[in-house]
């Protein structure tokens, strides 16, 4: 059963720019809606609606090419760059694959960072050099968003203002460029993405180009997530959930097919927000307590990613 009712909405701009209980009203929004709901939608982000567009519009090209010249740039660093097939990613504990294929950008740390040899190069299809620029400007503008909802969530829970962004500093994030392609008979039982939770800490999705996306509800209903145009979805991935002792639960969504019009693409941009490799997710004080021990013991932020990587089939 799918309910009806929908996610908050936040204006960020009540956050950057407003005072007193407009800013109030988006830091308690934002809490609360992490913690009833794991999802939000987003608007006054500051992000051109002709950016996100002008980006889809290129991606889309280069899902059209042949799968010979896609497969060029697959099998990148287990898939941390470049393009992953059709069918190789599959959710946890979920031994049918999804039906997408998709393209991660990440990380370009400056010369003479000390990040800058533990990142993977990105890639980019030389059959589209004009991708590149416009893609990275996502990329950074993403990040901006990202740094301040987690500065306004650190506030929420009345800790340092960058207890959350500072673990995204120059952090391990990365743009996922989704294609799901026309589902077809033969692909059945298998969904464009079985239910599942994000591994990082948040992730902010780019308004899709078709419907599907569900949470999974607290009280166990599958909701179908609205979203206005222009809005950016943001969600509460593993990490946070794990460093906040479960305060702010992971919460599990899906992508299902598409009831009617089955011959029809969807695309989406999720930006998945990571620390940066060495972060260390031990759970603070501040989540715990006599009644609420650590859930979890001490491990750092590439140490879970690699151990989430192996259950989801991109690393060996």
């Amino acid at each position: 059963m799918t309910a009806v009712k929908n996610i908050p909405t936040v204006d960020l701009n009540d956050y950057t720019s407003g005072g007193g209980a407009s800013r109030s009203g988006l830091i308690e929004t934002l809490g609360e809606g992490l913690q009833e709901f794991g999802f939000l939608n987003v608007e006054g982000h500051g992000i051109d609606s002709s950016l996100i567009r002008g980006t889809y519009d290129l991606w889309q090209r280069f899902f059209a090419l042949p799968d010979e010249v896609k497969r060029k740039y697959a099998g990148i660093e287990g898939g941390a760059r470049g393009y992953t097939p059709f069918g190789v990613e599959h959710a946890k504990d979920n031994p049918l694959p999804d039906l997408k294929e998709f393209w991660h950008v990440g990380q370009e740390p400056p010369e003479g960072h000390p990040f800058r040899n533990e990142y993977p190069a990105n890639v980019w299809p030389a059959e589209l050099p004009e991708i590149k620029e416009p893609t990275l400007r996502l990329y950074s503008s993403l990040e901006r968003v990202a740094e301040n909802l987690l500065r306004a969530l650190a506030e929420h829970f009345e800790m340092p203002r960058d207890a959350f962004s500072s673990m995204m500093d120059v952090g391990n994030s990365i743009l996922r460029i989704l294609h799901y392609p026309p589902v077809k008979p033969e692909h059945a039982p298998a969904v464009r993405a079985a239910a599942h939770e994000d591994i990082n800490l948040i992730t902010l999705l780019c308004e899709a180009t078709d419907s599907g996306l569900e949470i999974l509800t607290r009280d166990g209903e599958w909701m179908a997530v609205e979203t206005g145009p222009g809005q950016i979805v943001v969600d509460a991935g593993d990490m946070l959930s794990r460093f906040t002792n479960e305060v702010i639960p992971a919460t599990t969504h899906r992508v299902v097919n598409p009831a009617e019009n089955a011959a029809r693409d969807r695309y989406s941009m999720p930006f998945f927000v990571h620390p940066y490799s060495s972060c260390d997710l031990t759970i603070p004080e501040r989540f715990t307590g006599p009644d609420n021990p650590p859930k979890y013991p001490p491990i750092t932020a590439g140490q879970f990613l690699e151990q989430r990587l192996r259950e989801i089939g991109l690393k060996k």
